[in-house]
């Protein structure tokens, strides 16, 4: 005998007189209260073994909340051994906390007596009918619908206010304890109700009661970020969670987090292409009326269990994409204006982390490679924590112009160099469509990530190049964990890479040697408070200067090194040297 088998089985022995319509199990309900004058309503159960909701019982007239199987033989006091898939010695989730003696529960009634006509008819447009707003228990108080957020051991603590037409104005009445966010879980007995079943989860609890009218068991919360307090281990004995939030952006992230945290057990429900943005089920209802039952049911049938991967098909189709995009490209990286560099790293790819001794021309060169990559359309973000906005500007204008920028001051600059600034003010104004500056020493990887967004969005690329100037200079939470938070960084800038396609260029510091001195063999032990360079660089470089820092004035050419101390894919060793193109602010390769 399958599961199924049993199942039915188990309802048929213990409901005397059912009969079996279809897939469903009909028969006098056993809980509804029994009168001469009141006759009992019809135990439904759902029999339909291709449904999430298999096994799910409830009363016509709400008598009682409804449930699984594990329930069922709760209420009739059925031994758990008998019950198909329970286990008796399966710990059941406690909360470790002490409830008060003092409850809302008198209160919650008294407002459930007073609701008015006016209310339920707004209801009524939901098609949420009276026997389901006194099963969820909702009052009204003469100002405001009452949501009672009653507690696993069946005492409400603390409900919240609504004001009727205006949800915005809402506050909570009772235990402050019970107003945080861990508590803030509408109908939560329900999660006892559907073990061993399926159960919804929405955002708002009118929403909720559109999803209880429908026959679905559910829970609401008050809003998305109630979510984060949220423990998974609340779901451990529930099979199917079928995550249903308002038709947004935002709710769409809040579902795929909660999903992630959930694994292949939650089923996230796509809305109709139809339905308006910032839609949720009360709007739904009020368009669809009878139409909204047929509705939900496809959205359940078309949903999935959800995956943090993604599909074999679309993996295959990105891979042909981006094997048919590099198709016929001399570089497979960003190209850096420098022959022998991208020759020896096939263009700017990856995180690429570049060290030098202060005052070595790193940001000179950095500031070269991503200024000419913007010129060629690649969006660019520039993070800055070493110059001023304008100072960057100011040295490419002298770069593209090949004018000093004592001549860029100059009164009355002869007629060549006027026609050269004019050329290179045009160049610079197309080069700004591609590039961004930012100094904010606020950064995030958060914002980070959404100043990629919006510049890839702007530009229409689906690429993008970050400089950052430098590791050492961006912000921590904790300035004496300095070492923990580039490592936090790197991290980020990993994650960062491979979701959004970004070519990262990192200034670092060097660390000195013995008697303070930066004069050594240039591997990746150079670098100040390495971390995790050498897990997370695809490529680590060292800028190393040939001529005196100390007088750059008695030298007549200003010759640096660049080195490839590490590779992922690149054979390490020198690159080239380059000459300091002064007064330009540029280097030219050797």
């Amino acid at each position: 005998m399958n599961s199924t088998d049993r199942i039915t089985q188990f309802y048929l022995k213990y409901l005397p007189g059912a009969k079996l319509k279809g897939l469903t199990l009909n028969a006098s309900c056993p809980f509804c209260p029994h009168s001469e004058t009141t006759a009992p309503g019809t135990l439904i159960v759902n029999l339909d073994p291709e449904s999430f909701f298999y096994g799910y019982f409830r009363c016509s007239i709400r008598c009682r909340p409804g449930g699984f199987a594990p329930h069922f033989g709760r209420l009739r006091g059925i031994d758990p051994k008998l019950v198909p898939g329970c286990d008796p010695d399966r710990p059941a989730y406690v909360r470790h906390l002490v409830y008060p003696s003092k409850t809302l529960n008198a209160e919650v009634r008294k407002h459930q007596l007073t609701q008015t006509g006016e209310q339920i008819e707004v209801f009524r447009s939901l098609g949420v009918s009276i026997a389901t707003l006194n099963e969820m228990r909702v009052g009204f108080n003469g100002r405001y619908l009452i949501y009672p957020y009653f507690q696993e051991n069946g005492n409400c603590y603390a409900y919240r206010c609504i004001r009727p037409g205006n949800d915005a104005d809402a506050f909570w009445v009772g235990e402050d304890k019970f107003q945080e966010k861990e508590f803030q879980v509408f109908n939560i007995e329900d999660m006892e109700r559907c073990e061993n079943g399926a159960i919804f989860i929405t955002d708002g609890e009118k929403n909720l009661l559109v999803l209880k009218e429908l026959g679905y068991p559910g829970i609401a919360v008050p809003s998305l970020s109630v979510l984060e307090a949220l423990p998974p281990e609340r779901f451990t004995y529930i099979h199917h969670v079928l995550i249903l939030f308002h038709n947004s952006s935002e709710a769409q992230v809040a579902a795929r987090s909660l999903a992630t945290l959930l694994g292949f057990k939650a089923r996230i429900l796509n809305w109709p292409p139809t339905v308006n943005r910032g839609y949720d089920l009360t709007q739904l209802a009020l368009e669809k009326q009878k139409g909204l039952d047929a509705t939900v049911a496809r959205m359940i049938k078309t949903s999935k269990a959800f995956s943090p991967f993604p599909s074999p098909e679309r993996e295959h189709t990105f891979f042909l994409r981006a094997l048919e995009e590099d198709r016929g490209k001399s570089l497979l990286g960003v190209p850096t204006g420098f022959e022998k560099m991208d020759r020896a790293m096939n263009g700017i790819r990856g995180i690429n982390i570049m060290g030098g001794q202060p005052k070595a021309g790193k940001s000179t060169f950095f500031m070269q490679i991503s200024t000419e990559a913007a010129r060629r359309g690649m969006p660019v973000i520039y993070y800055d924590f070493e110059n001023s906005r304008q100072k960057i500007y100011l040295r490419t204008l002298c770069r593209l112009s090949r004018l000093s920028e004592e001549a860029l001051r100059h009164e009355d600059p002869d007629p060549g160099a006027i026609e050269r600034l004019r050329q290179a003010q045009e160049e610079m104004k197309t080069m700004l469509r591609f590039f961004r500056v930012i100094t904010d020493r606020k950064l995030s990887p958060d914002i980070m990530r959404r100043q990629i967004d919006f510049i890839q969005h702007e530009t229409r690329m689906d690429s993008c190049m970050v400089v950052v100037d430098s590791l050492h200079k961006l912000p921590f939470k904790n300035l004496s964990e300095r070492r923990t938070g580039i490592d936090e960084w790197l991290r980020h800038m990993e994650a960062i890479r491979d979701a959004q396609q970004v070519s990262f260029l990192v200034i670092s510091e060097l660390s000195r040697g013995k008697e303070g001195s930066y004069i050594r063999q240039p591997d990746l032990g150079s670098f100040k408070e390495s971390g995790d360079i050498e897990y997370t660089a695809d490529n680590a470089l060292i800028l190393q200067p040939d001529w005196d820092l100390l007088d750059p004035l008695s030298t007549a050419q200003r010759i640096s090194t660049l080195w490839l101390v590490a590779s992922r894919e690149n054979s390490p060793g020198k690159i080239a040297d380059y000459a300091l193109d002064y007064p330009y602010w540029g280097f030219k390769e050797l």
